[in-house]
């Protein structure tokens, strides 16, 4: 463990926090989904562009999520659960399912078609859901890449953890450490839960910085964050996050920012207006393994249609 919590500057500047997000809710058929980026007020947290919290959820007999097969290009989606599991099939072959602490991370690239779906076993009874779906847009370097995809199970992670406090790093570099997954410039991304009072220093070195509350609440800069909401820090500053009187759990993100604009329409993100047009044109087509995209195999049925 690199940080002592007890040693961490608590911050009292009310102007070290820079944008305050309340996330929009969504009802996604008795699915509640918390869409915190991108905001009016801010579009990104360093390749940070897109953040849902899915649930907390409960599921009767017989029902699940289905999310058909959709396409996307030019970004990172990385898929992180604390309860329930879920089926990931893309159009590579990949055929996984996602279990909580563990990590999906797929690469579209130049384009790549994936569905999320609950399998029938889990579905033959009640089950829980609860986790974060984020999208990473990728370096201007690298938006035409080949899709890939990778799964790193919880042992796998970085585990950091001192009285009161136990950080999981799932992505990129903080605090010393390094997550598995191949990721593509300066970032970083975790999980960290903390008791009642403890406290935490956000990792410096990163430009920008934010944290996501799911549970509980925290004090920042005199502020009281609770659950729901997000916070992106004013660059430079030294932050330390005290937890609330019930703890908290949160979602910390950060990193370099992007060295030009990112377009973003519906799955397709793009430094390009261009590009997501032609992504757009071979969605609508259809022509599954001649083009652009194809249909992930063993879910070949249906799937979303691009929408007008």
């Amino acid at each position: 463990m690199s940080w002592n919590p007890a040693l961490g500057p608590v911050t009292a500047d009310p102007g070290a926090i820079d944008t305050l997000i309340v996330p929009r809710t969504r009802d996604l058929g008795g699915f509640e989904v918390r869409r915190a980026l991108p905001a009016a007020g801010r579009r990104m947290v360093g390749p940070f562009v897109f953040f849902d919290q899915m649930g907390p959820a409960e599921f009767i007999t017989g029902a699940g999520i289905d999310v058909r097969p959709h396409p996307h290009i030019g970004l990172g989606t990385v898929t992180y659960l604390l309860k329930g599991h879920f089926v990931h099939k893309d159009s590579l072959g990949t055929d996984q399912v996602i279990t909580p602490g563990a990590v999906n991370w797929m690469i579209a690239g130049r384009g790549i078609t994936h569905s999320e779906r609950t399998d029938p076993e889990t579905r033959a009874r009640p089950q829980s859901l609860f986790g974060v779906q984020t999208w990473l847009a990728l370096p201007e370097s690298h938006e035409e890449m080949p899709p890939a995809f990778e799964h790193h199970a919880e042992a796998s992670l970085p585990l950091l953890e001192a009285p009161g406090v136990r950080v999981r790093l799932i992505l990129g570099h903080a605090w010393g450490e390094r997550a598995p997954a191949s990721v593509l410039g300066d970032l970083f991304y975790a999980d960290a839960t903390l008791a009642a009072g403890a406290r935490l220093p956000m990792p410096d070195g990163h430009e920008d910085r934010g944290l996501h509350v799911l549970e509980g609440a925290v004090e920042v800069a005199g502020q009281v964050i609770g659950a729901g909401q997000m916070v992106v820090f004013r660059p430079g500053d030294a932050i330390t996050l005290q937890a609330g009187p019930v703890g908290a759990r949160a979602m910390l993100l950060g990193g370099d920012t992007l060295n030009g604009p990112r377009y973003l329409w519906w799955n397709f993100v793009s430094s390009s207006k261009e590009r997501i047009e032609e992504a757009k044109e071979a969605w609508r087509q259809g022509r599954w393994g001649q083009g652009l995209f194809d249909l992930p195999p063993g879910d070949t049925d249906e799937f979303i249609p691009l929408p007008p």
